[in-house]
């Protein structure tokens, strides 16, 4: 099918926005002569601002009135509504070119946290995103995930401690809800499982608790029960609030393996083909959100009768045990690292 113009929507957040990469590139190398578009919210710019497959980025700031009238003077032959939430269906609306939205699902996902009843497809959303583009011709490459890191935010790792700048695993601590996230005394059972070096990643916000996780592996009585061999111990490095998310990202590309929360760096952490641990907490797997990448293991407490309690998370545990992150069993195997093999 021959288009001019190809405007793509999704505001939030990290990894909805990563997940959409394939639509972009598939879009861009498979529809003749498409020039693409992409919308989101100014804090999310950069996740796609190098991102060689967009021709033109546009970002939700102040006003929805002021995104519009930008996008009109546009002239969309085809909008692609990955978000679908009520401010995208204003835009739609009020730009009035053809439109083709996501289907959310909430009906399936309101049954599976309500009720427990599963209803989800067993289908990746990567796909579900992909199939609103399936009328243009496009198809499923199946070159996964795309991130692209500018070069002044790669990190050079001989700016790291020396325990890690010959390889390392990397831990994303965070997660926007306070369910989705392992309580410190758990991220320091499973640091100490991990038994090597550990970069922590995380923003400004995560920094108190990987500060916790760094006092307790620096601290006298830590040390006093350590391995009699120096290279093979729990060695923090705490770069949480350190750097922006490509700097993260580029630690994440780093990696021998990464362990992650249901979060964004999960899903950069599949665009660059990473081993991932994946936590999950309060939400589940059949959300069709897992790692879209082959080599993942996913860590969680089947069965639990609250599983899921919510499709996005909690400040508390509503059930006020906090089974789903307590009883998780860290039972895994590591790829060495390099140093260490």
């Amino acid at each position: 099918m021959r288009l001019k113009k190809i405007l793509i929507i999704r505001f939030s957040s990290i990894g909805d926005i990563v997940l959409t990469t394939p639509v972009i590139r598939c879009v861009k190398e498979q529809v003749l002569g498409a020039e693409v578009h992409f919308c989101t919210k100014a804090a999310f710019r950069n996740i796609i601002a190098s991102n060689p497959y967009v021709d033109k980025v546009f970002c939700l700031e102040n006003s929805l009135k002021d995104l519009l009238l930008q996008l009109k003077a546009e002239r969309y032959d085809l909008i692609l509504d990955l978000h679908n939430n009520l401010r995208t269906r204003v835009l739609k609306s009020r730009l009035g070119r053809p439109a083709r939205s996501f289907d959310k699902l909430n009906y399936q996902k309101w049954l599976l946290v309500k009720f427990k009843i599963n209803r989800m497809p067993d289908v990746h959303i990567v796909d579900r995103y992909l199939a609103t583009a399936a009328p243009l011709g496009v198809q499923n490459d199946g070159e996964g995930l795309d991130y692209f890191i500018p070069e002044k935010d790669e990190i050079d790792l001989s700016t790291l401690p020396a325990s890690h700048q010959k390889g390392y695993y990397a831990i994303a601590i965070g997660a926007q809800h306070y369910t989705k996230r392992l309580p410190v005394d758990r991220l320091i059972e499973l640091c100490e499982k991990i038994n090597g070096p550990i970069v922590l990643l995380g923003g400004k916000e995560d920094v108190p608790i990987a500060h916790m996780i760094e006092v307790f592996f620096t601290s006298e009585p830590y040390h006093s029960h350590e391995s009699p061999n120096p290279a093979n111990r729990t060695i923090i490095y705490n770069a949480c609030g350190k750097y922006n998310l490509n700097g993260s990202a580029s630690l994440v590309r780093q990696a021998q393996a990464v362990f992650s929360h249901d979060t964004g760096l999960m899903h950069i952490a599949a665009a660059f083909q990473k081993k991932i641990y994946s936590i999950w907490g309060n939400t589940v797997p059949a959300f069709g959100m897992y790692p879209y990448t082959k080599d993942f293991e996913v860590m969680e407490v089947k069965n639990l009768y609250c599983r899921p309690c919510s499709k996005i998370g909690y400040t508390k545990c509503p059930e006020r045990h906090f089974r789903c992150m307590r009883e998780i069993n860290f039972d895994f195997q590591l790829p060495e690292v390099d140093h260490l093999a």
